[in-house]
């Protein structure tokens, strides 16, 4: 399943425990001939946070608070790990979304006669004015988008493939920790997102960047004791745009874009489509073994995981997408989180895991894109005489300064079960 790079698969087949985090299937063990996971995975998200604005009023600029965003996810996960040689495994991995919703509706004290939303000047992207009187009013006429909105999305996801080695296993050198060293290619498989296009519940949307990605990941784990299994994790996660990447100039209007006449010319596809973000992060945490049968294949553990990440600033599908029918700019953030697991293992040939988990983004800007680039070597971006110099993405209502949308407040809340096989 899609990752940031925490998640890894695939138990040493020889070695009936370990640290989940540095697991990898092993084959042509002298007792072990060959080792294979199989596991299915169901993951449901809960994303909620709160979409401030900046404003200028009463004399200065305010951050108002205008919505409350929610997000559902389900999805079910199927992984095959096989092990090709001692300690070394290829995997793959497939997601199925069963149901991506998003919801946004006024916060609590915001409605449509104060909303920032109903009171734009400029009225439309590209910065034409308006009449004060009537943005002050609040009418539909410079309505940015309705509210309440909701969006669905489902589909198959973006398959994973990947490579996993163990240099050292502790269960095999006492002295040493076990290490894994990992590498997953996640290819654009899924049908490409089109946020211009509405969608509903009975016309659901697909999910797909159209962006390979490639993952990094070494983790180090070592039991201390007979209960006790420290382990520590680091990935990176390098992004790179796919042939049939979205652009917002594939749909390209006067009501989604400031100048979509630059679209092609000095600004291309390149220029104007998903610049998806860079991640990375750091995985710590122990797995508690509370009752343990090795010669009967039976543990019962708890893991207790916490974890940061970084994202770094781009152009994607955010959280505000839909409402703006287009990829959005958005700031860079970090994410810190927690995690509780349980592990459950009755035999050689099947295993539990349940995790619940919890975290917080921190606040980072939804529309951010940049004005323009300079085009005469003037050292400055000209909107007014050299018009093709902005950015067609840039939206003067809500990309400008005093105006732009910032998520607060977003936490994430995960259930995830795993049934694993064993062969």
């Amino acid at each position: 399943m899609k990752r940031l790079g925490f998640l890894t698969a695939a138990l040493l087949s020889m070695t009936a425990f370990g640290a989940e985090l540095t697991r990898v299937a092993s084959s042509f063990e002298e007792k072990d001939p060959f080792g294979m996971f199989l596991d299915f995975t169901f993951e449901h998200t809960a994303d909620r946070g709160t979409i401030t604005r900046e404003w200028y009023q009463n004399g200065g600029l305010q951050d108002v608070t205008e919505l409350r965003y929610q997000k559902y996810e389900s999805k079910m996960g199927i992984d095959v790990s096989l092990g090709i040689y001692k300690d070394l495994e290829i995997h793959v991995g497939v997601p199925i979304i069963f149901a991506q919703d998003r919801k946004w509706f006024f916060a609590g004290g915001t409605d449509e006669t104060n909303s920032t939303i109903n009171r734009n000047c400029p009225a439309d992207a590209a910065g034409n004015g308006c009449d004060p009187a009537v943005a002050i009013a609040g009418t539909s006429s410079n309505q940015l988008f309705q509210v309440p909105n909701s969006s669905s999305r489902s589909g198959l996801g973006d398959f994973t493939f990947g490579i996993a080695w163990n240099p050292f296993v502790q269960k095999k050198d006492p002295s040493k920790p076990t290490w894994t060293l990992r590498f997953d290619y996640t290819a654009p498989t899924a049908a490409v997102l089109n946020p211009s296009v509405y969608t509903s519940n009975s016309n659901r949307g697909a999910v797909g960047e159209k962006v390979h990605k490639y993952t990094f990941t070494t983790a180090v784990s070592k039991r201390i004791n007979q209960y006790v299994e420290p382990y520590f994790q680091l990935s990176y996660t390098l992004p790179w745009r796919a042939p049939g990447f979205y652009s917002n100039c594939d749909d390209a209007s006067g009501g989604r874009l400031s100048y979509p006449g630059n679209c092609g010319a000095n600004w291309t596809r390149d220029d104007t489509g998903i610049k998806p973000a860079h991640t990375g992060g750091t995985v710590f945490g122990a797995e508690i073994t509370v009752f343990e049968r090795e010669d009967r294949h039976q543990r019962v553990a708890f893991d207790f995981r916490g974890w940061f990440n970084y994202v770094s600033e781009g152009r994607y599908y955010n959280e505000m997408s839909d409402l703006f029918g287009k990829l959005l700019y958005s700031s860079d953030y970090g994410q810190v989180g927690a995690q509780f697991g349980f592990v459950g293992q009755a035999a050689d040939f099947i295993k539990l895991r349940a995790y619940t988990s919890f975290a917080y983004n921190t606040e980072h800007f939804l529309t951010n894109e940049n004005i323009g680039k300079d085009l005469t070597g003037n050292g400055v971006v000209d909107v007014t005489s050299h018009p093709e110099e902005i950015n067609p993405n840039y939206d003067f209502r809500a990309d400008r300064v005093g105006r732009r949308f910032r998520i607060e407040q977003q936490y994430v809340f995960r259930i995830q079960v795993t049934a694993t096989f064993n062969f």
